[in-house]
């Protein structure tokens, strides 16, 4: 076996030759491509050389070389895997040829899970199939064909890619030869619906939980909507009128107030309010004045101290540079080494790059300080007297201010005075007005009734105008049908006395069913429709052809005038129970002989 090929070691070679002779243990040795050694591990040869052997082409072998069972020969990646025979129980697989070359396969479809099987023995049964496949993985369904062909469904994807190996075996069932218990394996990936569902189901739900995760990671990255803000009501401008009072929570009410000013909450009724609260707005300028001149204090205060910090950096910058200058003269330069010297001129020049930054930084904030300092001075002049100015500006500014308020508060006062007055017009104009709109309701529906009862005397006269036409249209028709009754009379008369006298064929004549030209029309018509229909047609059929020549004909006209030529039209029942039907068929050639 290989396993036994494997674990041979050399103690197992028989050697006739003894161990003592060196030259001859050597020879072994040399010839097996190993260096010579000794019992003792030390080399026989010194000279030897392990590239070189007794035979031409033969690699110099040691003992961990793959072979010899110490050490199993590693695998190359790119070298193929060789292929086995499998053997089953009911029939055998054998390898194809290794030099032949893969067998070919369509492209992939997604999500396959079904393969092709051709090339299979014609007496290879599902259960056989099934004993050869199942080593793959799950197989859920197997589709056979009578031409040694099949389809097999697995669960998984990856257990096709197990049954593509299987591409290229030669199958036989048992032991036998013949033809028809040996076949070549085709393995292929096959396109199934099912497949293709399910695959496009799982990106679905793929799309679906990505889909969820970006609108989750929006809504976390997200930033929150701000409060929604209340209606206007006399509560709400009390408790915002409060809020603008309080300095913590001046930021919301003034986003409140600015709301409700652009939704058009400012009328007469309200102006007052609002202007209480702009007025309470208005009192906070001083206060942010204050802020900022308190952060500016501070904000100087803090210049001051990088100020003397970086002044106080600049001195100490100032001392080390001294001190690396110092050390390179040449009462301390001597005794340093070489590399020390080297440090030392580094340290020096980063040490005076530094302090050169800095002293250009505090040389400039001293500028811009005389430069403030130079403006300052300018302006000194004029100081006094723009005090003066703003000190008057300010008292005319609060005179001012003074004096709008109690304006506005005059003109509410007003506003209040006229709505009063309204209210208590308004009362009393409400009285009369209900008054004059019920009156004028009255006044509506009056006039409504009288022109209904109008319409209803004109349509009363023209119906009494009709009534006297139709009774006179009534009574030229009695007097015409009398006269056409007594010339009907008399011209039968004559026709009687004419058709004794002339032939006797006229008597079946005036006795003929047949009564007008538009019957013997209609007759005709139905009697070439039915020579046309052998097989007889309903009454339904028969009319509904007759009626796209003239829309007037009625069903119940026609079957009267046909079951009154019995000669010439028979009518037939066909079918059975439900299905029974009435034809009427065209027997006018036999109707003939019998009359």
């Amino acid at each position: 076996s290989t396993d036994g090929g494997r674990n041979l070691s050399l103690d197992s070679i028989p050697m006739g030759l003894p161990m003592s002779d060196p030259t001859a243990w050597a020879t072994a040795m040399n010839n097996l491509g190993m260096a010579p050694m000794g019992m003792t591990g030390q080399p026989l040869l010194p000279d030897f050389d392990p590239a070189l052997g007794m035979m031409t082409g033969i690699p110099p072998i040691n003992p961990m070389m793959p072979g010899l069972g110490i050490v199993p020969p590693p695998i190359p990646p790119d070298m193929p895997a060789v292929k086995e025979i499998i053997h089953c129980k009911s029939c055998t697989l054998f390898p194809p040829n290794p030099h032949l070359p893969p067998p070919a396969t369509r492209e992939r479809p997604p999500g396959c899970k079904t393969v092709f099987v051709g090339g299979l023995p014609e007496n290879g049964t599902e259960q056989i199939i099934m004993e050869v496949f199942e080593q793959c993985g799950e197989v859920i369904a197997i589709r056979k064909s009578k031409k040694n062909f099949c389809h097999i469904r697995f669960a998984e994807e990856f257990m096709v890619d197990k049954a593509l190996y299987l591409s290229g075996y030669r199958i036989r069932l048992g032991s036998s030869t013949d033809k028809k218990d040996t076949g070549r394996l085709h393995v292929d990936f096959a396109q199934a619906r099912d497949d293709l569902y399910e695959w496009e189901c799982k990106q679905r739900m793929l799309a679906r939980e990505e889909r969820h995760r970006r609108r989750l990671a929006e809504e976390r990255f997200r930033p929150p909507s701000p409060p929604p803000v209340v209606h206007y009501s006399d509560h709400e401008c009390s408790v915002v009128a409060e809020k603008l009072k309080d300095d913590t929570k001046f930021s919301e009410a003034i986003q409140t107030l600015l709301t409700w000013i652009e939704r058009g909450e400012v009328n007469r009724r309200t102006a007052n309010n609002f202007y209480s609260m702009i007025q309470s707005a208005n009192s906070h300028t001083r206060r942010l004045i204050n802020e900022k001149a308190a952060h500016e204090k501070e904000m100087e205060e803090a210049k001051e101290k990088f100020k003397l910090a970086l002044s106080g950096i600049l001195v100490q910058f100032e001392q080390i540079v001294a001190v690396y200058h110092s050390a390179s003269k040449q009462k301390a330069w001597d005794h340093f080494t070489k590399a020390q010297r080297k440090n030392i001129s580094v340290w020096c020049k980063q040490a005076e790059e530094i302090r050169n930054i800095h002293n250009d930084e505090l040389m400039g904030i001293r500028r811009e300080e005389e430069m403030e300092m130079s403006d300052e001075e300018i302006e000194d002049p004029s100081e006094m007297k723009e005090t003066e100015e703003s000190a008057l500006v300010s008292q005319v500014e609060a005179l001012k201010e003074e004096n709008d308020s109690l304006r506005w508060q005059l003109d509410a006062y007003r506003n209040e005075v006229e709505l009063l007055k309204q209210e208590q017009g308004k009362a009393s104009r409400d009285e009369d007005t209900t008054k004059e709109q019920q009156m004028k309701l009255l006044q509506q529906a009056l006039q409504g009734m009288q022109k209904h009862l109008l319409k209803v005397q004109e349509e009363y006269k023209k119906r009494e105008a009709e009534l006297e036409k139709v009774k006179e249209d009534k009574l030229k028709i009695e007097t015409l049908l009398e006269n056409l009754k007594e010339q009907e009379s008399s011209t039968s008369r004559v026709c009687a006395c004419s058709q004794e006298k002339e032939c006797p064929v006229e008597k079946t004549l005036s006795n003929s069913p047949v009564k007008s030209e538009r019957e013997v029309l209609l007759v005709g018509i139905i009697s070439t429709f039915l020579h046309v229909h052998p097989f007889g047609a309903s009454i339904e059929y028969i009319c509904s052809y007759l009626q796209r020549l003239d829309s007037k004909i009625c069903t119940a006209e026609v079957e009267v005038l046909m079951t009154r030529l019995q000669n010439t039209f028979r009518q037939e029942l066909s079918g059975v129970g439900a299905s029974l039907e009435k034809r009427w068929k065209f027997c006018g050639f036999d109707g003939l002989k019998m009359t």
